[in-house]
């Protein structure tokens, strides 16, 4: 169920447009990206997120345990990468 809905967030973001025109992550990418983070029992501020080439960067995020890592995306919202910091 949980990954019928990010699908879905993912599909209505993309087909509205990922970016702001000045560059920043639009709402509906936002909210798709702190659900995908939910449901990996991780947090962070959206602030945080930057628009790289290739998708998306995640800084500061934190996941259960306490251990706080930086979160690589491509534009379909899948992970690339993860560094712990």
């Amino acid at each position: 169920m949980k990954a019928t809905i990010l699908t879905l967030a993912a599909v209505l973001a993309f087909s509205t447009g990922a970016l702001a025109a000045d560059g920043e992550v639009d709402a509906e990418t936002e909210a798709a990206i702190m659900a995908k983070l939910a449901a990996m029992e991780c947090q962070m501020a959206p602030d945080d997120i930057e628009v790289t080439e290739d998708g998306y960067e995640l800084d500061d995020v934190i996941c259960k345990g306490g251990q706080q890592f930086d979160i690589e995306l491509d534009a379909e919202l899948n992970e690339t990468g993860r560094r712990a910091e």
